[in-house]
């Protein structure tokens, strides 16, 4: 039996990216159940799952509920090898890292939430914030591509840093900055932000009266389509037939969907997604 994760809105909960990233970036499979932060839908979700911790992420399977990301990462890689990094010396160091990052760097994230719809323009760092990230350069110096070469639970965990400070344009030196375009470059992190775009959700408190520009790389042209034919008769992700309001033209070629989900995420980038990319050609 697969886990079920339960987490909140993808373009605002940092933790569910983790809790995310932990199944998606190793190939796990599970089921996600997604809800609306502070809605009546996740306090059912949550109510459900009856940890009691009345937060996202969590997972269950056969009775057995998680509901803190470091302790599902420990089950999980026991249960998947690779998670964790090879060498018993990595292993240690990425062990606290991961455990620096879960309870660490306050000040960062108090004054940068996650918000990965779009990059904000002249957003100043107190000192507080300077100092957690003078920090997190010192972590990511000298990583070899990933935090320990292969992609591991150090990079889940830093992830969300990585999005913060692509998201307010928060200054670190060029190595960091390297490490940060790789998660931005990672397919399963556009995935990710993909579905976001897609939920249309906007929590009020998360944006500033700042001035924005658009989330950093290259994504084709993409738009919702009102006429086909489509070039495809069933969705791509789903097998399902192609529903009326499920079609998207993507660099000038109309592809239909089942649902306008599944639409919409493609029409944030179209080339996250392996299932769509026969279609593009």
């Amino acid at each position: 039996m697969m886990w079920e994760l339960l987490i909140g809105d993808r373009i605002y909960s940092s933790w569910s990216l983790r809790g995310w990233l932990l199944f998606e970036a190793f190939g796990t499979p599970v089921k996600v159940t997604q809800a609306p932060m502070f809605s009546e839908a996740l306090a059912a979700h949550l109510a459900d799952f009856g940890s009691g911790s009345g937060l996202v992420p969590q997972m269950r399977r056969d009775g057995v509920v998680i509901w803190d990301t470091l302790a599902m990462a420990e089950t999980l890689a026991e249960e998947v090898p690779g998670m964790w990094p090879a060498a018993a010396a990595d292993r240690a160091r990425a062990r606290a890292m991961v455990a620096e990052m879960h309870s660490g760097f306050t000040a960062l994230r108090s004054a940068c939430p996650m918000n990965m719809r779009h990059v904000y323009e002249g957003f100043e760092p107190d000192d507080a914030v300077r100092r957690d990230l003078d920090r997190v350069e010192a972590l990511w110096s000298g990583a070899p591509g990933w935090l320990f070469g292969d992609y591991s639970i150090a990079d889940v965990f830093y992830a969300p840093v990585a999005m913060r400070i692509a998201g307010y344009g928060l200054e670190v030196g060029a190595e960091a900055q390297a490490y940060v375009e790789r998660h931005l470059a990672h397919k399963a992190v556009r995935r990710w932000r993909a579905m976001g775009i897609a939920e249309h959700s906007v929590q009020p408190g998360y944006d500033l009266d700042l001035p924005t520009h658009d989330w950093p790389g290259t994504r084709r042209p993409a738009r919702v389509a009102t006429n086909g034919p489509a070039v495809n008769e069933t969705c791509p992700f789903s097998g399902r037939p192609v529903a009326p309001d499920g079609l998207a033209e993507v660099d000038g070629r109309v592809i239909g969907f089942c649902n306008s989900f599944c639409r919409d995420k493609v029409i944030a980038d179209a080339e996250a997604w392996s299932a769509v990319r026969p279609l593009l050609t």
